[in-house]
């Protein structure tokens, strides 16, 4: 657990600050960009949309290890629009308040089935 825990945050740290420096360079307004790459069926589109599976699968998970609660549905939302800067957090989170691996990935019902 020490090493997932020590990539997260080393993942966190380095991700944060690429994007303030991608912010600053390029601007905030990074839908436009996502969108327009997309529509354009280039690889940087691929990239994207397979990107894009990813915010949604995860968004997904989060709504079922949470057994569809109202929070669930939050952090989906906040997930699916962070992306890794929310998972690295959130998974760090886990990773302190729950009793292991398992607890960890399917919530604590589930685990205790």
């Amino acid at each position: 657990m020490t090493l997932f825990r020590i990539f997260l945050v080393f993942f966190l740290a380095l991700l944060s600050v690429y994007t303030v420096m991608a912010g600053q360079e390029f601007g905030w307004n990074l839908i436009s960009v996502f969108f327009t790459e997309l529509l354009a069926v280039n690889w940087q589109g691929q990239f994207n949309l397979d990107f894009a599976g990813y915010l949604s699968l995860f968004a997904i998970w989060c709504v079922w290890r949470n057994e569809y609660s109202p929070l669930s549905w939050g952090l989906a939302v906040v997930g699916a629009s962070a992306g890794m800067l929310f998972l690295t957090i959130y998974l760090l989170y886990l990773s302190f308040t729950t009793s292991d691996v398992k607890t960890m990935l399917i919530g604590e019902r589930r685990a205790m089935q």
